[in-house]
């Protein structure tokens, strides 16, 4: 039994997410989780609501909420539809408790005692009218190069051109349109990215097996322009984890707080200990997952996270690891992700359009999303959601596939033999050859699964559904009771040991149908099919099951169109 750490990129805390931030990390860290517990592994799984930063005051200021309170009831709802989607996660923190902040603060205070910590005076935008100063992000203006009338401080999002604010013509505050904006001068810490160059720069060549997006990524970031450059830490901001060395205070660094991107990747381990307080461990249960000299040296660390999280997971949050000078678990592989765009445009959270967990909850079981998903995930290039070819997959892989199998078998079981397993004969020839089919599959089945090809190992999956489709199209056991029960009674008991296997199988990328079909064939515990031909003996002559509710319902034309109006645009 191995030992695996996998985390998936922390949801940002101002809203609902949509199904492309879904796709992007939870769930195939998700369907990894579920796999190598299947298989025996002990896996920690951790997640965490990310609820600092500007952003998260905005919202919550929208709202008429305490910024605290917002976060804690957006953490709730986040956490209910993560659990809605089965996501299996050991823990889902938040980046505001009290662990990560002292976490934060004694990477901090290790990373100056390391020399790896300079204060910088810089100018930064104030605005009198908001009474703050504006993150680079929330200063808007005309792009000097191109004129583009909505350019953001630190980027124009129309040529792309990198930009301060200072370089706007006419600066105005995107969060309140005031132009009574006035340069000051302010005190920052910055974590010196470029000491650390070197050191990342050859963690990252001994990681030939990752992903191609992930290391032209992190290459790009490190080569490019000036190199790796040193990062602001700080921010003058009210919300946040306070400016803090270890246990003592900063000089200078009052009423400021650590920037979001320094305090969200140390959640991580933050969220570990948050499991362990939950659930009444002490330090040394979570220390063993991210400690190398408490445990942490046996430990397969694998992140999932949408391409544009890779830079800070491949830089910045190695730095602070690697800068603090102690043995902390360093990531094996990052499992990273291209975008899933919607309907021939892109999501887009401000104007609702897409679909989100929420509705997406409302309209369908959890099953259907995330089979689409999962077949359909973005990791060589982007996907494109669409209804009709959601449509379509439901149809075509749930219901006509996997769901009619299970209905036919136990329905004419049910009719025939009533609801136990019949005997029969052995298995003839027919079935030990679905038996090798079945058992090659499986086996290239759970490479893709280990390797984490999520594509791949979905096609492969369908087509040990539709191997047993096949054997029952070609066995006809309804035809053949009519000459020979006994023949047909062995059929019919391979096609029950089938569902058993199938829900097995399945449990990774559909668990509610796997559970239901599972409960169906009175075998909750099965366990993974290391033997393939034992596994489909499991169900012996006269063990009990019962016939299950449709599984799988097929989506109409009406019903797609409906959808495909509703959101299409605002979010209702």
């Amino acid at each position: 039994m191995a030992r695996h750490l996998i985390t998936s990129a922390l949801p940002y805390i101002n809203g609902i997410k949509h199904l492309g931030n879904l796709v992007g990390s939870q769930l195939p860290a998700d369907l990894y989780a579920r796999y190598l517990r299947a298989r025996g592994h002990e896996v920690m799984f951790i997640c965490a609501t990310d609820e600092h930063g500007t952003p998260a005051e905005l919202a919550a200021a929208k709202t008429g909420e305490a910024v605290a309170d917002y976060c804690a009831r957006m953490h709730a709802e986040q956490a209910r539809l993560a659990d809605g989607f089965g996501l299996s996660f050991d823990h889902y923190g938040r980046s505001s408790s009290d662990r990560n902040r002292r976490l934060t603060q004694h990477f901090a205070g290790r990373l100056a005692d390391q020399g790896y910590i300079r204060e910088v005076e810089e100018a930064q935008v104030y605005s009198h009218a908001d009474g703050r100063f504006l993150p680079d992000r929330y200063i808007e203006g005309t792009c000097p190069n191109c004129g583009y009338d909505k350019a953001r401080g630190d980027q124009c999002e129309n040529c792309t051109k990198q930009l301060d604010p200072t370089d706007l013509i006419d600066p105005r505050s995107a969060i309140s349109g005031s132009t009574d904006l006035e340069v000051r001068a302010t005190k920052h810490l910055y974590l010196r990215q470029s000491a650390l160059k070197g050191d990342i720069a050859a963690w990252i060549d001994t990681k030939a097996d990752w992903p191609i997006l992930t290391t032209s990524i992190a290459r790009k970031w490190l080569n490019d322009g000036d190199g790796l450059q040193d990062r602001g830490i700080t921010r003058d901001l009210d919300w946040g984890v306070p400016v803090k060395r270890g246990d003592a205070d900063w000089p200078g660094m009052e009423g400021k707080v650590f920037y979001v991107w320094f305090d969200a990747p140390i959640e991580y381990i933050g969220a570990t200990a948050e499991w362990a307080d939950a659930t009444g461990a002490d330090d040394a249960a979570w220390r063993r997952w991210w400690r190398l000299d408490e445990g942490a040296e046996d430990v397969t660390y694998t992140q999932f996270m949408g391409k544009d999280n890779v830079p800070f997971h491949t830089l910045s949050f190695p730095a602070t690891l690697i800068g603090s000078g102690e043995p902390w678990k360093m990531v094996d592989y990052i499992k990273s992700f291209n975008y899933l765009t919607y309907q021939g445009g892109q999501f887009s959270t401000s104007q609702g359009r897409g679909v989100f967990m929420d509705h997406a909850l409302e309209i369908l079981p959890a099953d259907y999303w995330r089979w689409w998903l999962l077949s359909h995930a973005p990791e060589s290039g982007d996907s494109e959601f669409t209804w009709e070819n959601f449509q379509q997959s439901v149809n075509k892989d749930l219901a006509d596939v996997l769901g009619n199998f299970v209905s036919r078998i136990t329905k004419f079981c049910r009719s025939k033999f009533g609801e136990a397993v019949p005997e029969g004969p052995a298995w003839g020839e027919a079935e030990r050859a679905l038996i090798d089919t079945l058992t090659t599959r499986i086996r290239a089945y759970e490479a893709n699964m280990a390797a984490m090809e999520v594509r791949k190992a979905a096609s492969e999956l369908r087509a040990i559904w539709v191997s047993g489709n096949e054997y029952l199209q070609s066995a006809a056991p309804w035809t053949v009771f009519k000459t020979d029960p006994d023949q047909a009674a062995m059929q019919v008991r391979m096609g029950l040991n089938l569902i058993r296997l199938y829900a097995v199988l399945s449990r990774p990328f559909i668990p509610f149908a796997a559970e239901a079909m599972l409960g169906a064939m009175g075998a909750p515990d099965a366990a993974w099919p290391d033997d393939v031909a034992a596994a489909l003996e499991a169900l012996p002559a006269g063990h009990a099951f019962t016939v299950p509710d449709v599984l799988f319902a097929k989506i109409s034309d009406d019903d797609r169109a409906t959808w495909e109006e509703r959101f299409q645009g605002a979010r209702a």
